[in-house]
């Protein structure tokens, strides 16, 4: 029987695989649409806008839908949606596409985390840096490989429709017969809210989790292509700062429950961004690629967990329900994984790529020190005769 926490690892897995092959070739992409770095920045904005508009309105319609459901058109969606792009012949229709994987994908981002939350306090267990590790071993997988296929001469279009037969196989498998976890029951304030908006009480979260995805979209998005252009490397090589950024931030995740439980989210978070703040600058400064794939491999352990912890405090508020704190959290956190392309596409083409990761460093010293007051230690109430296991805090 597939345990119920193992359905999100995979989803998280599949839709990882799915984004990160369609980041994987973006070069192949740029190439064949004829565009600059900031054109391309520009057309997959598109992810971002969709994501916005996801975040902030679909709480209700993905509580009425239920997990299941909603699992399944928005795991199975994107990977049809991008396995389309490689095919497309101009930028807006790129742009369009992106648009309606964006929605997917916020969707997907209320609806799992949530799901989380719920298991986490029916069992009294931690899954949630777990789950998001798989996110993060989803694209070493597909980075991993992505390098080799682009080495071996496969085109962007066959390789985009393997990825999506896969997750459209194994994900339909996986989900059909998925259940949700119980509501539990919270403070008066789980009622009366439909759409997402952070309050006062979540900025300092949103801001912790902005600095972590930024990183995180400057490790996936441009990694390939700042190789290319800087260090004009081989693609397998410069596939290999994609593949290492995925690695570590997958190791750090799958082991980070622990330590958290150990040290706490505030500590935890601050050594974090303290390594992703001093690979964002080896990246910006490397003098060889050696050195760059060095300060990937920082970043990628960096952000690691970061996220994960402040989405553990946001569900855990009382103020209002789960799904729209972990929405709030979301529009300003996950729509800057998507953001993070045309923001530093115009920052490459008008400073230089390696700016690119340089001006991340004020936003994760500003992470940093929300950090320092954001996060403590919380626990949560357990199923009866079961320990409390610590969780994020109350904001």
């Amino acid at each position: 029987m597939i345990q119920p926490q193992h359905r999100i690892y995979a989803s998280f897995f599949l839709f990882a695989v799915t984004t990160g092959a369609l980041m994987a070739r973006l070069p192949d992409i740029q190439s064949h649409l004829q565009i600059s770095e900031g054109q391309l920045g520009l057309t997959m904005i598109g992810m971002s806008i969709g994501s916005l508009i996801s975040l902030t309105f679909g709480p209700p319609y993905i509580e009425r839908l239920g997990f299941r459901t909603t699992a399944l058109f928005t795991v199975l969606g994107p990977a049809v949606l991008f396995a389309t792009i490689p095919w497309l012949p101009v930028a807006p229709a790129m742009f369009a596409v992106l648009f309606v994987a964006g929605l997917l994908a916020g969707a997907l981002e209320i609806n799992l985390n949530v799901e989380i939350d719920r298991l986490e306090m029916q069992t009294g267990k931690r899954f949630m840096n777990r789950a998001h590790g798989f996110w993060s071993v989803g694209f070493f997988v597909t980075a991993l490989f992505g390098a080799m296929i682009r080495q071996s001469g496969i085109s962007a279009a066959w390789h985009q429709g393997i990825v999506a037969l896969i997750v459209v196989a194994v994900g339909g498998y996986l989900l059909f017969g998925a259940t949700a976890a119980p509501r539990p029951a919270r403070a008066e304030g789980q009622a009366g809210h439909g759409f997402a908006f952070p309050n006062w009480g979540l900025l300092p979260l949103c801001l912790i989790g902005f600095a972590a995805f930024l990183v995180e979209g400057a490790g996936i998005d441009w990694s390939a292509i700042y190789m290319r252009n800087v260090f004009a490397v081989e693609p397998f090589v410069g596939g290999m700062g994609l593949t290492l950024f995925a690695f570590f931030m997958a190791a750090m995740r799958l082991s980070a429950d622990p330590i958290v439980a150990r040290f706490g989210p505030r500590n935890v978070a601050m050594v974090m961004l303290t390594a992703a703040s001093g690979g964002a600058l080896l990246v910006g400064t490397a003098p060889s690629p050696e050195l760059a794939l060095v300060g990937f491999a920082l970043m990628g352990a960096g952000c690691s967990a970061v996220y994960p912890l402040a989405v553990s405090a946001a569900a855990q508020r009382t103020d209002r329900p789960a799904a729209v704190n972990v929405a709030a959290i979301g529009q300003v956190s996950f729509v800057v994984f998507f953001l993070a392309p045309p923001l530093l596409g115009f920052v490459a083409e008008y400073l230089g790529i390696r700016m690119s990761y340089l001006i991340c460093l004020p936003l994760l010293i500003a992470g940093l020190w929300a950090s320092s007051f954001a996060l403590g230690t919380r626990k949560v109430e357990a199923p009866h005769g079961m320990p409390p296991e610590p969780l994020g805090p109350n904001g």
